[in-house]
């Protein structure tokens, strides 16, 4: 198996990141909602980098990426809307086509779930994933995620909530 590994996001990504997401383009928007045309662009990518890193120096999201063995982006993971006070935060991954099937979201999950707990000291974790995004949904299942009930009058909601209660480190 080729070796991955998990690391913070880094202005110096720009380009790396701009071909990961033009290549995975089509596949990402069949499963997640598409970004804006003018995120497509060394300009917009940079752009989109200093506003993660922002968040991130405010401590209200934690940027990923995914590298494989040759320093190349194949997959992105993050801690979204980080919620200090109330001990929460959203988990959101993307894995390349390419790189699908080798284990990678689980491996982003489980950083995830690590840095959530023992960075930045949260309890919840919560994901979004569309009804026809079967994949997405074992990938939570497998690392402890559990499918949350409707709200009322949501069940015609495209996308499903699955929570993850945590033991924050001590």
């Amino acid at each position: 198996m080729t070796a991955f590994t998990v690391r913070e996001l880094s202005r110096t990504d720009t380009q790396a990141l701009l071909a990961f997401e033009i290549d995975n383009r089509e596949w990402f928007e069949s499963h997640i909602e598409a970004r804006a045309p003018a995120f497509y662009s060394s300009q917009g990518v940079a752009e989109h980098i200093d506003r993660y890193l922002s968040d991130f120096a405010r401590g209200v999201w934690h940027p990923l990426v995914i590298e494989d063995a040759d320093g190349e982006i194949v997959g992105r993971a993050n801690l979204k809307n980080i919620d200090s006070p109330g001990h929460s935060a959203e988990v959101g991954y993307r894995v390349g086509q390419r790189a699908c099937g080798q284990g990678l979201a689980t491996l982003a999950l489980r950083h995830l779930i690590e840095q959530a707990k023992n960075r930045w000291g949260l309890t919840q974790l919560v994901a979004y994933v569309y009804d026809d995004n079967v994949g997405s949904q074992k990938v939570l299942q497998r690392c402890g995620f559990l499918p949350s009930p409707p709200s009322q009058g949501d069940e015609t909601a495209k996308e499903r909530r699955f929570e993850l209660a945590l033991q924050a480190a001590q």
